[in-house]
């Protein structure tokens, strides 16, 4: 069962545009985040928006391919970061291993980390999604996360990542 993203440009949206995408998340159940930088608002549900795609905003229905406890199952989310990227297509099946074996279990390890999950979305782009429930913005530049990126195999995988971008989140109080 696909899990729904809607991404919301906020800097395109309007006042009134923006309450109405707003109305029809919370209609929804979405769990909202807001870009640290203020830029865009994810939000997720179960259920297909009940909203028309456009200019500033962007749906997408995301596969479910990876979910993992972290170190700190259980503790308050402050944090949710967002890697989103394409690859290169002959790196396709070493991506998909290098993330299932080595970079997501070893990125969930990191104390801090209380979530570590990977979605697909099939026909669009960007088509990978990680995503990491955090204690703090801190985590990612702890030592272990950043022994856990530093190894040979990301150091292989990395460069044929395509359309990445690397997102903060704080949960958004809107919705």
């Amino acid at each position: 069962m696909p899990v729904w993203l809607s991404k919301l440009a906020l800097p395109r949206l309007h006042e009134a545009a923006l309450a109405r995408c707003l109305q029809a998340l919370r209609g929804q159940g979405a769990e909202g985040w807001r870009a640290l930088d203020g830029l865009w608002l994810y939000a997720y549900s179960a259920a297909a928006p009940a909203m028309q795609d456009g200019p500033a905003i962007e749906c997408v229905a995301l596969t479910p391919t990876c979910d993992l406890p972290g170190a700190a199952v259980g503790a308050p989310v402050a944090v949710h970061y967002i890697v989103e990227t394409d690859v290169l297509p002959e790196f396709e099946d070493e991506l998909n291993a290098w993330y299932d074996q080595e970079h997501l279990p070893g990125l969930a390890r990191v104390p801090g980390t209380i979530r570590a999950r990977r979605y697909q979305a099939a026909g669009q782009s960007p088509r990978y999604y990680a995503c990491y429930d955090l204690t703090s913005t801190d985590v990612v530049g702890s030592p272990e996360w950043l022994a856990v990126r530093a190894t040979d195999w990301s150091s292989r995988v990395r460069p044929a990542f395509r359309n990445t971008r690397r997102t903060m989140f704080r949960r958004d109080e809107l919705l």
